[in-house]
């Protein structure tokens, strides 16, 4: 079901996050992923030229990981094309802190511990998430292994459908069902 009608309004800002995996000749992956910010108007900015145009990017950066079939990150390329601020491209290679860190449980907190806060920037954290779950759904569909079951793996509990508790859980991984207690059951 669609979002209802919403009221008149005028358009102020464009996000895209574009997210692609592919399969490297030497059977390694790469999973890339890339945020614009575009404004439909100009805004003043003297590290800019005096102001960002309408229409044109104000921040567009991309990331790239290279891991391997267990989720290993083996190399990160990070850039940063177009920011508010010329300092920012400067956080760029941190983001190599994420190599020999592994996809998969507490990976989104050893991440955060890497590059939170001062120690990365806040554009490009928001694309590691996004870069984890388009690596997962890259690999396990060429995966020779059972899907379900190497999915559990990395997601159970990780929301609704994959709680341990669940319908889908017992019928399609049973190994991985935990009954929840019938006092914390959740209502529909």
């Amino acid at each position: 079901m669609p979002l209802s009608k919403p009221v008149r309004r005028q358009k102020h800002h464009n996000r895209r996050v574009i997210c692609n995996g592919f399969l490297r000749e030497d059977e390694m992956w790469d999973i890339e992923a890339r945020m614009t910010d575009i404004k439909t108007h100009d805004v003043d900015n003297a590290e800019r030229g005096g102001y960002v145009a309408a229409g044109e990017e104000f921040h567009d950066l991309s990331i790239r990981i290279t891991l391997d079939n267990s989720l290993l990150i083996h190399e990160v390329e990070a850039c940063i094309d177009r920011a508010p601020f010329k300092m920012c491209s400067r956080i760029s290679g941190a983001f190599r802190k994420l190599e020999n860190t592994r996809i998969g449980p507490g990976w989104h907190k050893k991440a955060k511990e890497l590059l939170g806060g001062v120690l990365g920037c806040t554009h490009m954290n928001e694309l590691l998430p996004i870069v984890a779950t388009t690596a997962v759904q890259t690999m396990w569909p060429s995966s020779k292994k059972d899907v379900l079951e190497e999915g559990a793996r990395l997601m159970i509990n990780s929301c609704h459908t994959w709680g341990e508790s669940s319908e889908m859980i017992q019928q399609y991984v049973p190994r991985f069902y935990k009954p929840q207690p019938v006092e914390a059951e959740i209502s529909e």
